[in-house]
């Protein structure tokens, strides 16, 4: 299954109040695998950047009078995120930034029952628990040391990774991975299991060994056993 892990960075908290969106993050994962396909852009969001947003992800207003205007590569993002599920930390954070942004330009937000909160997931795994990235990226040993300032695609990787170690680690993503390359592989060539790989002759059939124990061998075993002292199988 394809998912979107993404983040935003943004003037304020609230964008009922003109609080904008100033950058998207966003990598793609199939099967809880990262491909390697992210999707990265900052906005001219059209107005002053407040010092203490500036002060959580560094990006000042001269820095992005420079950047495009939301509306100019909405297209992009939009085909990038297709119908994929969105994954994000306090999803209904940025879930409301990308929205606002949508229906500033006309354009229909996306559907809630897409969204992913991995908070909440965070919450029901580990009750009572730091559920910040931070936190959880120490939990579970992610190395976060790069992360000086919020980026929302350096954070959108860090999560990517917390996310696949809260739904079952390493090794459920690597179990769907392989299945993923399975399909793909039969669809396009035959079955391993039938002896064939593109095209090429299958390895010869060879016969299975021999392991049975000779009789000269079961002899030398019985004389063993029975050379053994007050054994529990002779009591």
């Amino acid at each position: 299954m394809r998912e979107i892990v993404f983040d935003t960075e943004t003037t304020g908290l609230d964008p009922k109040t003109g609080d904008r969106m100033v950058e998207i993050g966003c990598v793609e994962m199939v099967g809880r695998v990262e491909t390697g396909r992210t999707y990265h852009a900052y906005y001219n969001p059209e107005r002053d950047m407040p010092s203490a947003a500036e002060a959580v992800h560094g990006l000042s207003i001269s820095f992005l009078e420079t950047k495009p205007k939301f509306s100019e590569s909405a297209d992009e993002l939009l085909e990038f995120l297709g119908d994929a599920p969105l994954v994000a930390h306090n999803a209904g954070f940025d879930f409301g930034f990308l929205n606002a942004e949508l229906e500033r330009i006309g354009r229909e937000p996306i559907s809630m029952d897409r969204m992913v909160d991995t908070v909440a997931i965070a919450r029901k795994r580990h009750p009572g628990a730091k559920l910040s990235l931070d936190a959880l990226c120490t939990r579970y040993g992610i190395d976060r040391s790069h992360r000086v300032k919020h980026g929302a695609l350096l954070d959108a990787e860090l999560l990517a990774q917390v996310y696949v170690e809260l739904t079952g680690g390493r090794q459920i993503g690597l179990e769907l991975a392989a299945e993923t390359i399975e399909v793909e592989i039969t669809s396009q060539t035959v079955s391993f299991e039938r002896g064939m790989s593109d095209g090429k002759p299958a390895r010869p059939h060879r016969e299975p060994r021999p392991h049975s124990a000779s009789p000269e061998e079961i002899a030398r075993h019985k004389e063993f056993i029975a050379g053994i002292e007050n054994a529990i199988w002779a009591r």
